[in-house]
């Protein structure tokens, strides 16, 4: 069975798409640790982000800059962190997280943010990384 990011990346389940290209796309994450928390995702199908190929991985990485950078810029944050842990979904990503503190990246502390403020902040990136 395809991960939950296979079916967004087909179009079978709904997602506040923020950027995409032929080999990777970033969504906002439905469960944030952050207001803005954005996934990035090679559209190739592998669980461990070690074992994509070199060309994809970096492309991943290079692909997260720049979603990065347009976050940044529409988000209230001192930077953009980033974390690979990769055991909620069997598919590499990578997480961009506005923080202001290390401890902002705390993967424990969920926070409750409404669909509309999701796909409002998704708009915003959107519209800086197509400015």
């Amino acid at each position: 069975m395809s991960s939950v990011f296979s079916q967004i990346i087909n179009r079978k389940i709904p997602a506040n798409i923020v950027y995409e290209n032929d080999e990777f796309i970033a969504f906002m994450d439905i469960v944030p640790i952050q207001k803005g928390h954005v996934l990035v995702v090679p559209k190739l199908e592998i669980d461990n982000i070690f074992d994509l190929p070199p060309p994809i991985y970096n492309g991943l990485f290079s692909f997260a800059r720049e979603v990065s950078i347009a976050m940044n810029k529409v988000i209230e944050c001192k930077r953009i962190g980033v974390s690979v842990i990769g055991f909620e979904v069997p598919h590499a990503h990578v997480h961009l997280v506005p923080i202001n503190k290390a401890d902002d990246v705390n993967f424990n502390n969920k926070i409750l943010t409404s669909k509309e403020e999701i796909e409002i902040i998704s708009k915003k990136i959107l519209k800086e990384l197509n400015s």
